[in-house]
């Protein structure tokens, strides 16, 4: 054999397997657009990970990530949101509530889109119906809304001698209007005061702080809102060097060191997330799979925290606790 035809031939062998794989079909993206942190949500995240790993995907082998965080900054979701549906995402996974869920139904009609959220998705705009949502979006309702009369009432129980409940409000959520005015029902029908710090910033966060001492509340409630989320050390600092007992609307908080937090199972959530966002990539129609409702919600005392504040946790509120953390 000629040398020259040699070459050719060990040339071609050595060059086709990098021809194969280069003609190998690029994985699918899921884009996954957040209104939090990445800070503090690692553990969301791999929760939204299991999902996926439970329908067949396992990102980097068989699906590929884009991660975009707005850490509270609610006016940067939009131009996130184009930017993924730009890349033509095969999936947009919005997590962090109604304004990275809204951000992303505005930004297209066609991609499909899992959502996470604590209202109702028909009273936003997001789906037609819980059965049928008939468009390019579903998801999971966290319902975290709908739970501020019940933290409400679970922080009177506590301390059902306190003057005066201080709430904190991010007036930039998109239902802050009707969450308060569900609370302030609530705080009526057992005729408790309450003062409304609103804060969608950090130098608001501080000034919200300033007129609560100011007020001389005796609690805290801290609305359910992913801002807050992103701020969540600050706000139990702040309850705890001004010895207020206060509740929260996830177990992450108490874990950190709130007090009281009563709401759903927000791991369980990202995990059913993931498990939507496989589904669809493996050609299920948002149209046709039902807005899925919370069936895990969990009441959390952190004992230590109380026994810091001074307090005496009855035994009636133990016995309601789904967690009790020492």
């Amino acid at each position: 054999m000629m040398r020259r035809q040699f070459i050719a031939l060990v040339g071609g062998a050595a060059a086709s397997p990098l021809v194969a794989r280069a003609q190998q079909p690029a994985l699918p993206v899921v884009g996954f657009l957040s209104s939090r942190a990445p800070e503090d949500s690692d553990h969301l995240v791999a929760a939204f990970r299991r999902g996926l790993a439970e329908g067949g995907f396992v990102e980097g082998q068989n699906v590929a990530i884009e991660f975009r965080w707005a850490r509270g900054q609610y006016d940067l979701l939009p131009a996130m949101a184009a930017e993924l549906v730009s890349r033509r995402v095969d999936v947009l996974t919005t997590a962090g509530g109604e304004p990275s869920a809204l951000a992303g139904k505005r930004a297209t009609s066609t991609i499909p889109i899992v959502f996470g959220l604590g209202s109702d998705p028909i009273s936003v705009g997001l789906v037609e119906s819980w059965n049928r949502p008939g468009g390019n979006a579903t998801g999971v309702t966290l319902l975290t809304r709908l739970m501020e009369p019940k933290r409400l009432g679970l922080l009177r129980d506590l301390v059902p001698g306190v003057a005066l409940v201080g709430l904190f409000l991010n007036p930039s959520f998109p239902t802050a209007e009707r969450q308060l005015q569900e609370i302030e029902e609530a705080a009526r029908a057992i005729d408790q005061r309450i003062v409304i710090a609103k804060a969608s910033t950090d130098g608001e966060l501080d000034a919200a702080f300033a007129a609560l001492i100011k007020e001389r509340v005796g609690a805290l409630l801290v609305c359910a809102d992913p801002y807050f989320d992103t701020r969540r050390d600050r706000l139990i600092d702040f309850a705890q060097r001004q010895r207020l007992p206060a509740i929260y609307q996830f177990r992450e908080y108490a874990a950190a060191g709130g007090l009281l937090s009563y709401g759903v199972s927000v791991t369980d959530a990202y995990r059913q997330y993931g498990i939507y966002t496989a589904t669809i990539l493996k050609g299920a129609k948002p149209a046709d799979l039902p807005v899925l409702q919370p069936t895990k919600f969990e009441f959390v005392i952190n004992l230590k925290t109380a026994r810091a504040l001074g307090l005496k946790i009855s035994d009636n509120l133990l016995s309601l606790a789904d967690e009790v953390m020492e």
